[in-house]
């Protein structure tokens, strides 16, 4: 396999890959005790962000720098919620807390560089 074709592909199957990630922690939707309505409306409020990163990749695909430029800033700015949410709501440690950011934030961060670092501009024909 070629370097171009990995790196054409690796950007894409990580997305794909941290996408399904996150959306599995939307399976809590479905508890006893509620209704169907219930557990269905939660599943698809705790998917909200797996559509955003879905849109977001779907932009990538064809737009590797405006795709890579969404990743990147979906990482960086999600960094400081979830980091104070397992902080002050969760009461976890620093050093965890650290750790389900790294887990959760660090791959659209990498995966943003990548798309970026694969993006190739296209070459101005000269009109002459």
């Amino acid at each position: 396999m070629k370097t171009n074709t990995i790196l054409y592909w690796l950007p894409r199957l990580l997305a794909i890959f941290a996408i399904a990630f996150i959306s599995s922690f939307a399976l809590d939707a479905f508890a006893p005790g509620l209704t169907l309505w219930q557990q269905l409306g939660g599943f698809l409020m705790h998917m909200l962000p797996s559509f955003l990163l879905i849109i977001f990749l779907i932009i990538a695909w064809h737009k590797q720098f405006i795709g890579g430029i969404l990743f990147i800033l979906t990482g960086l700015i999600s960094t400081p919620f979830i980091y104070l949410h397992n902080l002050n709501v969760n009461h976890f440690p620093p050093g965890q807390c650290l750790a389900i950011v790294s887990m959760l934030c660090l791959p659209f961060i990498v995966i943003g560089l990548l798309f970026l670092f694969t993006h190739r501009p296209k070459r101005k024909q000269a009109n002459q």
